[in-house]
């Protein structure tokens, strides 16, 4: 069933940043001003208000509103158009990048961990086999596979084992995924598992 969408080719925007939640930005741009939609994931990286500000954005239009999503990667906004158009629509795309970042996302799918992917807000079992199925081969989780989307992990499943772990534990999926994050940047992605559920669990 078509969902009606169609894409245009506003593909970013700089401008000042007038105003800002967890979900969205305001900004400037020549005077002109963009409400845009933001996963939690980029409100993160935001500077403070009346910066500048740039973000790679989707556009999305469809017979009745006219919706702008900006994210701080391009590819976070490459990751977010693949998930609209394969699986699901903007506003389960927004919110799974807003539990868990691009990477975390392409780890789990890669992986096939239908169960930690299951835990984001609107993705049930159904939902999650189905990213596993149109997306893994993409990733470059089957052998022979093309990688159109960024991802270079050395091992795939070292930051969806240590968010299993993580929650598991009974730390939120959000929080989870922000601590893995954080020991990733500290420690590189040929981090193994452990290293980095150790790192994680020190940190909180």
């Amino acid at each position: 069933k078509s969902r009606n969408i169609f894409f245009t080719m506003i593909v970013a925007l700089r401008g000042k940043l007038v105003k800002s939640s967890p979900l969205s930005a305001v900004l400037d741009v020549g005077g002109v001003y963009y409400g845009v939609n933001i996963p939690i994931t980029t409100a993160e990286k935001l500077p403070k208000l009346g910066s500048e500000t740039f973000l790679h954005t989707f556009a999305v239009y469809r017979e009745d509103s006219q919706t702008l999503y900006g994210f701080a990667t391009e590819a976070d906004r490459d990751f977010f158009a693949v998930l609209v158009e394969k699986v699901s629509g903007p506003k389960i795309a927004l919110n799974m990048l807003s539990r868990m970042s691009s990477t975390s996302l392409k780890s789990a799918i890669a992986a096939g961990d239908v169960s930690l992917l299951s835990k984001c807000p609107g993705i049930g079992k159904k939902t999650a086999e189905r990213l596993v199925l149109e997306l893994r081969e993409a990733l470059g989780a089957s052998a022979g596979g093309s990688t159109p989307l960024p991802y270079n992990p050395s091992s795939p499943t070292n930051v969806s084992d240590a968010l299993s772990a993580l929650v598991a534990l009974g730390v939120k999926l959000a929080d989870a995924d922000k601590a893995v994050r954080l020991a990733v940047a500290k420690l590189g992605e040929d981090a193994n598992a452990e290293e980095l559920i150790k790192l994680s669990l020190s940190a909180k």
